[in-house]
Protein backbone atom coordinates (compact mmCIF):
# COMPACT_ATOMS: atom_id res chain seq x y z
CA UNK A 1 0.00 0.00 0.00
CA UNK A 2 2.49 2.75 -1.41
CA UNK A 3 5.76 1.86 1.32
CA UNK A 4 3.43 1.78 4.53
CA UNK A 5 3.76 -1.37 6.77
CA UNK A 6 1.39 -1.86 9.21
CA UNK A 7 3.14 -5.13 10.76
CA UNK A 8 5.32 -2.14 13.01
CA UNK A 9 2.28 -1.31 14.48
CA UNK A 10 1.98 -1.91 18.26
CA UNK A 11 -1.73 -3.17 18.27
CA UNK A 12 -1.98 -4.10 22.53
CA UNK A 13 -1.14 -0.01 22.18
CA UNK A 14 -3.61 0.35 19.81
CA UNK A 15 -6.24 -1.87 21.63
CA UNK A 16 -5.33 0.39 24.99
CA UNK A 17 -5.88 3.47 23.14
CA UNK A 18 -9.30 2.24 21.79
CA UNK A 19 -10.55 1.12 25.45
CA UNK A 20 -9.28 4.52 26.56
CA UNK A 21 -11.27 6.23 24.20
CA UNK A 22 -14.36 4.39 25.00
CA UNK A 23 -13.92 4.96 28.65
CA UNK A 24 -13.90 8.53 27.90
CA UNK A 25 -16.92 8.59 25.91
CA UNK A 26 -18.98 6.59 28.20
CA UNK A 27 -17.91 8.85 31.37
CA UNK A 28 -18.35 11.41 30.12
CA UNK A 29 -21.66 10.53 27.99
CA UNK A 30 -23.40 9.31 31.34
CA UNK A 31 -22.34 12.97 33.27
CA UNK A 32 -23.41 14.85 30.51
CA UNK A 33 -26.98 13.30 30.49
CA UNK A 34 -27.05 13.38 34.46
CA UNK A 35 -26.52 17.35 33.71
CA UNK A 36 -28.04 17.85 30.66
CA UNK A 37 -31.41 16.23 30.81
CA UNK A 38 -32.51 18.53 33.76
CA UNK A 39 -30.83 21.81 32.76
CA UNK A 40 -32.75 21.05 28.96
CA UNK A 41 -35.78 20.51 30.90
CA UNK A 42 -35.20 23.75 32.97
CA UNK A 43 -34.58 25.85 29.73
CA UNK A 44 -37.94 24.38 28.36
CA UNK A 45 -39.90 25.27 31.84
CA UNK A 46 -38.30 28.16 32.31
CA UNK A 47 -38.47 29.79 28.73
CA UNK A 48 -42.26 29.50 28.61
CA UNK A 49 -42.92 31.19 32.26
CA UNK A 50 -44.42 34.75 32.34
CA UNK A 51 -42.73 35.45 35.27
CA UNK A 52 -40.88 38.39 35.52
CA UNK A 53 -37.96 36.62 37.50
CA UNK A 54 -38.06 32.92 36.33
CA UNK A 55 -37.49 34.51 32.74
CA UNK A 56 -34.52 36.70 33.62
CA UNK A 57 -32.74 33.83 35.33
CA UNK A 58 -33.50 31.96 31.91
CA UNK A 59 -32.03 34.63 30.02
CA UNK A 60 -28.81 34.44 32.10
CA UNK A 61 -28.83 31.00 32.36
CA UNK A 62 -29.27 30.86 28.18
CA UNK A 63 -26.79 33.19 27.75
CA UNK A 64 -24.07 31.10 29.92
CA UNK A 65 -24.93 27.71 27.79
CA UNK A 66 -24.68 29.66 24.50
CA UNK A 67 -21.18 30.93 25.64
CA UNK A 68 -20.33 27.10 26.65
CA UNK A 69 -21.35 26.36 23.14
CA UNK A 70 -19.72 28.77 21.23
CA UNK A 71 -16.15 28.27 22.83
CA UNK A 72 -14.23 25.88 20.50
CA UNK A 73 -13.09 22.67 22.13
CA UNK A 74 -9.26 22.90 22.13
CA UNK A 75 -9.79 26.55 23.65
CA UNK A 76 -12.12 24.95 26.41
CA UNK A 77 -9.84 22.35 27.22
CA UNK A 78 -6.88 24.14 27.78
CA UNK A 79 -8.79 26.87 29.76
CA UNK A 80 -10.11 24.42 32.05
CA UNK A 81 -6.77 22.64 32.54
CA UNK A 82 -6.35 24.57 35.99
CA UNK A 83 -9.97 23.56 36.94
CA UNK A 84 -9.32 19.48 35.99
CA UNK A 85 -6.19 19.66 38.09
CA UNK A 86 -8.00 20.64 41.00
CA UNK A 87 -11.05 18.91 40.18
CA UNK A 88 -9.96 15.61 39.04
CA UNK A 89 -6.38 15.67 40.64
CA UNK A 90 -4.43 15.85 37.06
CA UNK A 91 -4.90 17.66 33.24
CA UNK A 92 -3.81 14.54 31.50
CA UNK A 93 -5.36 10.98 30.66
CA UNK A 94 -8.17 10.06 30.65
CA UNK A 95 -9.45 11.28 34.14
CA UNK A 96 -7.96 14.48 33.28
CA UNK A 97 -9.81 14.74 29.89
CA UNK A 98 -13.32 13.96 31.38
CA UNK A 99 -14.27 17.88 33.05
CA UNK A 100 -13.19 19.26 29.68
CA UNK A 101 -15.59 16.71 27.85
CA UNK A 102 -18.44 17.10 29.76
CA UNK A 103 -18.57 21.06 30.49
CA UNK A 104 -18.16 20.96 26.43
CA UNK A 105 -21.04 18.04 25.77
CA UNK A 106 -23.55 19.14 28.33
CA UNK A 107 -24.59 22.69 27.19
CA UNK A 108 -24.81 21.14 23.58
CA UNK A 109 -27.02 18.71 24.76
CA UNK A 110 -29.40 20.80 27.35
CA UNK A 111 -30.07 23.02 23.97
CA UNK A 112 -30.88 19.34 22.11
CA UNK A 113 -33.25 18.34 25.23
CA UNK A 114 -35.19 21.38 24.76
CA UNK A 115 -35.27 21.39 21.68
CA UNK A 116 -37.11 17.67 21.58
CA UNK A 117 -39.40 18.99 24.52
CA UNK A 118 -40.62 22.13 22.48
CA UNK A 119 -41.25 19.06 19.84
CA UNK A 120 -44.14 17.91 21.85
CA UNK A 121 -48.18 17.94 20.78
CA UNK A 122 -48.99 21.02 23.10
CA UNK A 123 -52.53 19.97 23.29
CA UNK A 124 -51.45 17.01 25.21
CA UNK A 125 -49.75 19.15 27.57
CA UNK A 126 -52.40 21.17 28.10
CA UNK A 127 -54.95 17.95 28.51
CA UNK A 128 -52.58 17.06 31.31
CA UNK A 129 -52.97 20.54 32.99
CA UNK A 130 -56.71 20.06 32.72
CA UNK A 131 -56.81 16.88 34.87
CA UNK A 132 -54.86 18.59 37.56
CA UNK A 133 -51.27 17.09 36.55
CA UNK A 134 -48.26 18.93 38.48
CA UNK A 135 -45.19 20.09 36.97
CA UNK A 136 -43.89 17.87 37.92
CA UNK A 137 -46.10 14.91 36.76
CA UNK A 138 -46.45 16.66 33.03
CA UNK A 139 -42.40 16.07 32.76
CA UNK A 140 -42.14 12.70 33.91
CA UNK A 141 -45.38 11.43 32.20
CA UNK A 142 -45.82 13.63 29.56
CA UNK A 143 -43.24 15.30 28.18
CA UNK A 144 -40.12 12.99 28.60
CA UNK A 145 -42.08 10.02 27.31
CA UNK A 146 -43.61 11.99 24.04
CA UNK A 147 -39.93 13.10 23.50
CA UNK A 148 -38.30 9.97 23.96
CA UNK A 149 -37.35 9.89 19.97
CA UNK A 150 -35.96 13.01 19.88
CA UNK A 151 -34.26 12.41 23.49
CA UNK A 152 -32.75 9.27 21.69
CA UNK A 153 -31.85 11.50 18.83
CA UNK A 154 -30.03 14.03 21.03
CA UNK A 155 -27.74 11.53 22.91
CA UNK A 156 -26.92 9.75 19.97
CA UNK A 157 -25.43 13.03 18.31
CA UNK A 158 -24.12 14.48 21.65
CA UNK A 159 -22.00 10.79 22.11
CA UNK A 160 -20.87 11.25 18.07
CA UNK A 161 -19.63 14.41 19.59
CA UNK A 162 -18.35 13.05 22.36
CA UNK A 163 -15.93 10.62 19.94
CA UNK A 164 -14.94 13.88 18.14
CA UNK A 165 -13.69 15.75 21.02
CA UNK A 166 -12.03 12.26 22.21
CA UNK A 167 -9.81 12.78 19.51
CA UNK A 168 -8.70 16.66 19.91
CA UNK A 169 -8.11 16.07 23.82
CA UNK A 170 -4.94 14.28 22.36
CA UNK A 171 -3.71 17.81 21.49
CA UNK A 172 -2.80 17.88 24.92
CA UNK A 173 -2.44 14.50 26.23
CA UNK A 174 -5.86 13.03 26.71
CA UNK A 175 -5.15 9.88 25.48
CA UNK A 176 -6.80 7.24 23.85
CA UNK A 177 -6.97 7.16 19.40
CA UNK A 178 -6.62 11.08 19.02
CA UNK A 179 -3.51 10.89 21.37
CA UNK A 180 -2.06 7.58 19.76
CA UNK A 181 -2.36 9.62 16.03
CA UNK A 182 -0.66 12.79 17.42
CA UNK A 183 1.88 11.66 18.81
CA UNK A 184 3.13 8.86 16.17
CA UNK A 185 1.28 10.04 13.53
CA UNK A 186 1.71 13.49 13.04
CA UNK A 187 4.84 14.02 15.20
CA UNK A 188 6.50 11.34 14.24
CA UNK A 189 5.59 10.82 10.73
CA UNK A 190 4.42 7.24 11.02
CA UNK A 191 1.39 7.04 8.64
CA UNK A 192 -0.02 4.04 9.66
CA UNK A 193 -0.95 4.61 13.32
CA UNK A 194 -2.81 8.02 11.88
CA UNK A 195 -4.45 5.93 9.32
CA UNK A 196 -5.63 2.92 11.78
CA UNK A 197 -6.60 5.50 14.31
CA UNK A 198 -8.72 7.52 11.94
CA UNK A 199 -10.49 3.89 10.89
CA UNK A 200 -11.17 2.95 14.62
CA UNK A 201 -12.48 6.20 15.17
CA UNK A 202 -14.94 6.19 11.99
CA UNK A 203 -15.84 2.80 12.86
CA UNK A 204 -16.66 3.97 16.60
CA UNK A 205 -18.66 6.48 15.06
CA UNK A 206 -20.69 4.76 12.62
CA UNK A 207 -21.30 2.08 15.31
CA UNK A 208 -22.61 4.55 17.45
CA UNK A 209 -24.92 6.38 14.80
CA UNK A 210 -26.31 3.08 13.83
CA UNK A 211 -27.26 1.75 17.60
CA UNK A 212 -28.86 5.47 17.79
CA UNK A 213 -30.99 5.25 14.82
CA UNK A 214 -32.14 2.19 15.52
CA UNK A 215 -33.37 3.07 18.82
CA UNK A 216 -34.97 6.63 17.58
CA UNK A 217 -37.14 4.65 15.00
CA UNK A 218 -38.16 1.28 17.42
CA UNK A 219 -39.25 3.77 19.93
CA UNK A 220 -40.94 5.93 17.10
CA UNK A 221 -43.39 3.24 16.12
CA UNK A 222 -43.83 2.45 20.13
Amino acid sequence: MGGLDFNKIDWSEMLDATVATLNMVVISGIFTIILGLPLGIMLYLWGRSNNVIIRAVYSALSFIVNILRSVPFIILMVALIPLSKIIMGTSIGVRGTILALVVGAAPFFARLVETALREVDRGIIEAAQGMGASTGQIVMRVLLPEARPGLLAGITITVVTLVSYTAMAGFIGGGGLGDLAIRYGYYRYEKEVMIISVALIVILVQLLQMAGDRLVKYFTRK
